[in-house]
């Protein structure tokens, strides 16, 4: 079907609804790229009027990728949940807008009769401002050894990253992160090589400490899942089971994955029993243009792509989900302007889906951006309720070569807003000393027995 409209004597034309979004979406360089961004900034606006005319049910008449030519768009549909979509099902994408922003509930029971197109085709008519305001109303909580997502809480991933791997680099980033108290969503490191005996000997280096001083969290090393299968039948101490993942069949079978095998990768992590109040325990990332760059894209624009990994996500009950947004660079999100927007779009849409969303605040060194975007991005996701974000030493991760959000900027966000760790973790901060008791970081915190974690660890000193 396609779609158009008159203005000012000329008629816009869209070939048919995947045009018509992507010439509605606000402008990034993915899109661009691609050949399927408005030709101009009225081409868009009218885009946008036209595309808020859209019935919400067109999304399931009328798939993007036809659900036999993709396993995505099958399990959308089967996703699907009528009796959750009947309160808006007569709605158009305008009046769901408008729906959304003037009902002032906790809209965790529309989740499921939402799919990934409805709530990015709504994202693409919302101002900043209305991202935020309708993600701080989703409250997703989950479970594995602490409790992430809790009204009033900001955890944060520690990534101790190493370009090399080394024991003594990762344990020495480790304790410095525990210091800041950091690492209640995550301890998560991203191996510098994936192969069976690092990753093996990487878990064994955060399960010790973990267990040698009762830390109520995860660890994880974001190696391939199918690295960490082999590892779990192995007998290796994994908590998370991690992988990136992308909206189209294709492009998750260029990451080496398909819905089969991540069914697989949870039941045997769910075997293992790990956790000790639930069992979230998968960790999925994200990011617009991925889809793009494996030539998956289907004609389709970057955030519908990125939307619909959020299908793929929520299937699982993950403890943790995140957009790495910047990470791919300048070809896909050109400057801190749409890295901006496309942190509060990929929020909103995973949120407005069930999902515990996470944003890995981020650009690459030779996008136009700076730190004083990620402050920005950072503060308004705070201000939006986000579940989680990264927490890196000084900003650089020396092993991926990026730029992200620090230790102390996590510390800032929790004070300006007055937002504090996981209850158990932070309960563990102040029975350490780490933590005052008031949310701020201890006088005393020298004195924490934690101190001795790297040299007994690591092999070195302290």
């Amino acid at each position: 079907m396609s779609y158009s409209a008159t203005v000012a004597n000329r008629t816009y034309r869209f070939r048919d609804l995947r045009a018509l979004l992507a010439a509605a979406s606000p402008l990034r360089s993915a899109d661009e790229l691609a050949g399927l961004a408005a030709a101009s900034e009225k081409e868009r606006a009218v885009a946008q009027r036209v595309l808020a005319e859209v019935p919400l049910r067109k999304f399931l008449e009328e798939p993007l990728i036809p659900p036999e030519q993709d396993e995505v768009s099958r399990l959308i549909l089967e996703q699907h949940d009528p009796v959750a979509f009947a309160p808006v099902a007569s709605l158009s994408v305008g009046e769901f807008r408008e729906w959304l922003l003037s009902n002032s509930g906790d809209l965790g029971a529309l989740s499921w009769g939402l799919t990934p197109e409805m709530v990015a085709a709504t994202s693409k008519i919302m101002r900043n401002q209305d991202l935020i305001a309708v993600a701080r109303r989703c409250n997703v909580v989950t479970r594995f050894r602490n409790s992430i997502g809790l009204p009033g809480r900001l955890s944060t991933r520690l990534q101790p990253n190493h370009p090399t791997d080394d024991p003594k680099g990762i344990a020495a980033s480790t304790l410095d992160g525990l210091l800041y108290g950091s690492g209640d969503a995550v301890i998560g490191i991203n191996p510098a090589t994936d192969n069976l005996e690092n990753v093996h000997t990487l878990l064994n280096l955060l399960d010790e400490m973990r267990a040698r001083y009762e830390i109520p969290t995860q660890s994880c090393v974001l190696s391939h899942v199918t690295t960490t299968m082999e590892l779990m039948q192995r007998g290796s101490p994994v908590d998370l089971v991690f992988q990136s993942i992308a909206g189209t069949e294709a492009a998750n079978r260029s990451f080496g994955v398909d819905l089969s095998t991540l069914r697989e990768a949870r039941q045997m992590a769910l075997e293992l029993n790990r956790g000790t109040l639930g069992d979230n325990l998968m960790y999925f990332e994200t990011g617009q243009g991925s889809a793009l760059s494996a030539g998956a894209h289907h004609g389709i624009d970057a955030q519908i792509c990125e939307a619909r990994a959020y299908a793929v996500a929520r299937e699982f009950s993950p403890l943790l989900v995140n957009t790495v947004v910047g990470f791919i660079g300048p070809e896909y999100l050109y400057d801190g302007k749409q890295i901006i927007r496309a942190g509060l779009e990929d929020h909103f849409c995973g949120k407005l889906l069930g999902l515990p969303m996470g944003c890995d605040v981020c650009y690459t060194n030779h996008a136009e951006a700076d730190q004083n975007d990620m402050d920005n991005l950072l503060t308004l996701l705070g201000v939006a309720g986000c579940t989680y974000v990264m927490g890196i030493p000084g900003s650089d991760d020396i092993m991926l070569a990026y730029q992200s959000t620090s230790f102390h900027d996590a510390l800032y966000l929790r004070q300006v807003l007055g937002l504090r760790p996981a209850p158990e973790f932070e309960a563990w901060l102040v029975r350490m000393g780490i933590f005052d008791g008031r949310n701020t970081l201890s006088d005393q915190r020298s004195n924490t027995p934690l101190l001795s974690a790297f040299g007994n660890l690591s092999g070195g000193t302290t």
